[in-house]
């Protein structure tokens, strides 16, 4: 399979709401069926061939689109893949998406949206626009220019939200629940309230994607695989453990996952750890 990547962190005023633009181009794609695997963004995909077809598992997650929204989410969605696909896949935070599509990420949570479902012109033109336009730096600059106006008026949660976010974040999800409360001024029950009803994830189920999402990282940078190793740095309690949270996750074990999709992800500037 031949693939290329072009990567861009956004505009400084668009750089709170959305971690990287990653554009992708792929030839003689072999892997019949992707794994969208659970992580930290909500995911806006714009394909620049044919529709995206997601297949499930489930029906929220049934789409035909050429963009979509794709909010938290705790298990993969599947995406069927065409020989010859391009797009440009944007990460945003979800504390900044009410200001970017003027919806919560608890709204989006567990479900595929297209984009030209969100009543926003500026964005659903996004695909024409991009397509007609030759290189990824003209294409990023569009992204730009749209986006810096969306983010004219930032509309932000609590800010005890945002810390505790940035806290989860950083400790890739090995943090308590109560201590992380404690340390925002909240109790337990509003603290979890709260996180719910801004990501659409209760903070459990949100350090657990963490955890997950830091595993997978660390799969992808290359050499010999140690799960147990790996098991034991993202804070899982042994290997079994992290195998059975990929099962869940992933929907396969992380062999297979390793065995099948392994190889197309191992561009260490698009796949490798973020902070």
């Amino acid at each position: 399979m031949n693939v290329s990547w072009a990567v861009r962190t956004p505009h400084p005023v668009v750089r709170p709401l959305v971690t990287r633009y990653v554009g992708y181009a792929q030839r003689n794609v072999t892997l019949p069926v992707h794994r969208g695997l659970p992580s930290r963004h909500v995911t806006l995909i714009i394909s620049l061939e044919g529709p995206v077809r997601m297949a499930g598992p489930r029906p929220e997650y049934t789409k035909r689109a050429q963009a979509f929204v794709g909010g938290l989410h705790t298990e993969a969605i599947l995406i069927e893949q065409d020989l010859v696909q391009a797009g440009i896949h944007l990460e945003l935070d979800p504390l900044g998406v009410r200001t970017l599509l003027g919806v919560t990420a608890a709204e989006l949570s567990g479900h595929v949206v297209g984009l030209d479902e969100l009543d926003l012109p500026d964005l659903a033109s996004l695909p024409e626009r991009l397509v007609e336009t030759p290189t990824w730096q003209q294409r990023f600059a569009i992204l730009d220019e749209v986006l810096t106006a969306r983010a004219g008026e930032v509309v932000e949660p609590a800010p005890e939200l945002g810390e505790a976010w940035r806290r989860m974040r950083g400790a890739a999800g090995q943090v308590r629940v109560a201590d992380l409360a404690g340390e925002i001024g909240w109790s337990r029950r509003h603290f979890g309230e709260r996180f719910r009803a801004e990501l659409g994830l209760a903070p459990k189920q949100a350090a657990r994607v963490l955890r997950f999402e830091r595993a997978g990282a660390l799969i992808r940078r290359g050499g010999p695989v140690d799960l147990a190793g790996i098991a034991v740095e993202c804070g899982f309690y042994d290997q079994a453990h992290l195998s059975n949270e990929w099962r869940a996750l992933a929907g396969c074990s992380p062999r297979t996952w390793i065995r099948e999709e392994l190889p197309f992800l191992q561009d260490s500037e698009v796949f490798g750890e973020q902070d």
